[in-house]
């Protein structure tokens, strides 16, 4: 059986000056996050976003993606820095995200550079938020392996 996750957001108004609020989320780990359309295409001024939320899935999803292949390849990470950056941007299509750039570095004990990348890429092609993503989002890596 699968697992399930609820999220509930409230909108007032419409889409340029209206705003909402994430009031809740199935674990309780967060609640109550406002969001507009300029914390989308402007500045965030504390607000989130569509975008900013897919990053975290997406970092998040990604080291869990990555530490699994590192383990099973018999070279466990001592720690994984990951971040992503997700790019919403008007296109001829209309407003769209176009990319999720992910930067990790991590220290990995016995392990080489090009095998370093070469699990950092299948992690990037395995990982359920890119499957989610891929074929509508550029999505890349870069990663480095600290001494």
């Amino acid at each position: 059986m699968g697992v399930t996750r609820r999220a509930e957001v409230g909108w007032d108004g419409d889409l340029v000056s209206g705003n909402g609020v994430i009031r809740y989320v199935s674990s309780g780990a967060i609640s109550r996050l406002p969001v507009t359309w300029a914390s989308r295409t402007e500045s965030s001024d504390g607000r989130t976003s569509p975008e900013e939320l897919i990053a975290a899935a997406h970092a998040s999803c990604y080291s869990m993606a990555f530490s699994a292949g590192l383990a099973r390849n018999g070279t466990p990470a001592t720690h994984l820095e990951v971040s992503a950056v997700v790019t919403f941007d008007k296109t001829d299509a209309g407003w769209r995200i176009v990319s999720s750039q992910l930067t990790v570095e991590g220290t990995v004990p016995n392990i080489d550079e090009t095998k370093f990348v070469e699990l950092a890429t299948a992690a990037k092609d395995g990982c359920p938020v890119s499957q989610a993503l891929k074929g509508n989002v550029e999505l890349s890596v870069v990663a480095t392996l600290k001494a």
